[in-house]
């Protein structure tokens, strides 16, 4: 049976959330914010325990078999916009196998990915400003999802309404190689609450 929910304590996601929130207070326009990481867990009954975010190296500008592939399949199929070389992350394969062996070591398993999405509509640049974007998978997403194969695919949305950031979540399972036109199947996400201190019987 598929993992249908994530568990969750909102502190594994600090780090996290503050590397999204230094990425997004730097960009541009013209340099979009970008951050991503690993999500370390426990499968556990119908669903997955997140218990550790570990960040990765980047190597979606610099390894020559990457940037072959975007200008291959990525950029054609999915636009222009993906020459950015700053849109996308491709994590270090030998970085990921270090990770994983680590993972294990703790009695752990790499569970999937967590990404940032920015409100680009509002941010981006001005010919950018129709792509609306949130918690849920873009096209390209889903096609990344598939090819990694991971159960747990998370997008935080970062938003500046009224002067402060807002974020939104979303988790989602992988496409159906089958039918991957049929899109992500969402996720329940549950967070842990704070255990309450048991007040002594007088």
């Amino acid at each position: 049976m598929s993992p249908r929910l994530v568990l969750l304590d909102p502190g594994v996601l600090a780090d996290f959330l503050a590397d999204a929130q230094r990425e997004y207070a730097a960009c541009t326009p013209e340099l979009p914010p970008r951050s991503w990481a690993v999500l370390l867990g426990r499968f556990v009954d119908d669903g997955m325990r997140v218990e550790r975010v570990r960040f990765a190296t980047n190597i979606r500008e610099t390894d020559e078999a990457v940037l072959q592939e975007f200008d291959a399949a990525i950029i054609p199929r999915f636009g222009a916009c993906y020459a950015n070389g700053r849109r996308g992350y491709w994590c270090e394969p030998r970085e990921l196998l270090r990770i994983t062996a680590e993972a294990e070591a703790e009695g752990l398993e790499v569970l999937g990915s967590i990404h940032l999405h920015p409100d680009w509509h509002r941010i981006g640049p001005p010919h950018e400003r129709s792509l609306r974007v949130s918690q849920e998978p873009t096209p390209m997403d889903r096609h990344l999802f598939q090819g990694a194969g991971w159960p747990l695919n998370m997008i935080l949305y970062l938003e500046r309404r009224e002067g402060r950031l807002y974020h939104a979540l979303g988790a989602w399972a992988p496409p159906n190689a089958a039918t991957p036109d049929a899109g992500c199947r969402a996720l329940s996400l549950h967070f842990g609450m704070p255990e309450l201190e048991r007040v002594a019987e007088r």
